[in-house]
């Protein structure tokens, strides 16, 4: 009887610490009675995070930014820009300033006294400047472009069969509604996916960010889910993976970015010098080839007079 009772317990005990966990964040620590878990955003910052959806990406950059000063963590035909507003993340992961939400806030510096403005999904949208720079307002990213290349199928399949497909894993390992997902483009010679995903202008509901950053982290680096198992989706029947670390992601705001041109690289400023040298020698030998021209009409003009 005895040790029916510890065994009871025992699996309890078991259910318990199982139910207490974040499936959502490798990085969180869970316990207590109600569960609550937690991110270590900073050296013993504890941040308090909500497991049942996707964690916001400021408060997992913070987190990863941790990890990697503790030294634990590592980081075509179609497609392209949607439109030239749109932004890649080039800078990469840095430490951000979060609001208490798990938003970024609008102007960022990275610990340092450089500064600058960012979108939503944290990605920089104007040039760098000291502590006096201006950011206003946090511009929403309402539109995701994920461009990817699968692995090699055993038979062809078609753009729509891989639009259903995409549909159903992102709802699947993302909880993203089918409605999200605008469009999807298909290269079969180069295997590449261009993925559309939307929302209207205005909602504050739905935060495409998050989705961006896992999926991100599923193709280039490490789920950032307990579970482990890599993003693939069922095309017709086969297992479709993704090849690592060829995913782009561009972010098309609500406004367009406010870049200017005083921090164009040497290389940029290098081919800008001689296109114009070109155009204005171009103009010049057009000029004296006219000049020259006109000359000859002349002198050939006064020889017939001199002959009358």
């Amino acid at each position: 009887m005895k040790l029916l009772i510890a065994l009871t317990l025992v699996l309890l005990a078991v259910g318990a610490f199982s139910q207490c966990t974040c499936p959502n964040s490798k990085w969180a620590v869970c316990d207590g009675t109600p569960c609550q878990c937690t991110l270590l955003v900073g050296s013993n910052d504890k941040q308090v995070v909500d497991c049942t959806k996707l964690l916001p990406k400021c408060f997992l950059m913070k987190a990863q930014m941790r990890r990697a000063r503790m030294g634990n963590d590592a980081r075509a035909p179609i497609g392209g820009k949607p439109n030239e507003t749109a932004i890649v993340d080039n800078d990469g992961v840095y430490d951000p300033d979060c609001e208490a939400d798990g938003k970024f806030k609008a102007r960022q510096c990275n610990n340092t006294e450089e500064c600058w403005c960012v979108n939503s999904a944290g990605v920089r949208r104007t040039d760098k400047g000291d502590k006096t720079i201006k950011c206003d307002e946090v511009v929403e990213t309402y539109w995701l472009r994920m461009q990817m290349i699968h692995k090699p199928l055993t038979k062809a399949v078609t753009k729509e069969e891989i639009k259903t497909a995409m549909e159903n894993a992102m709802l699947a390992r993302y909880k993203l509604a089918k409605s999200f997902v605008k469009d999807v483009d298909y290269d079969p010679e180069g295997r590449m996916i261009v993925v559309d995903v939307k929302k209207d202008i205005g909602d504050r509901k739905e935060d495409l960010t998050r989705v961006g950053w896992y999926m991100e982290k599923d193709i280039k680096e490490k789920p950032q889910f307990v579970d482990q198992s890599p993003f693939e989706a069922m095309v017709a029947g086969q297992k479709m993976e993704m090849e690592k670390e060829k995913v782009v992601v561009y972010y098309v705001d609500e406004k367009g970015p406010e870049f200017t041109m005083k921090h164009l690289t040497g290389g940029i400023i290098a081919v800008i010098v001689v296109v114009i040298v070109a155009v204005i020698a171009g103009l010049l030998a057009l000029f004296f080839i006219r000049r020259q021209q006109q000359q000859r009409y002349s002198k050939a003009q006064g020889r017939e007079m001199d002959n009358m």
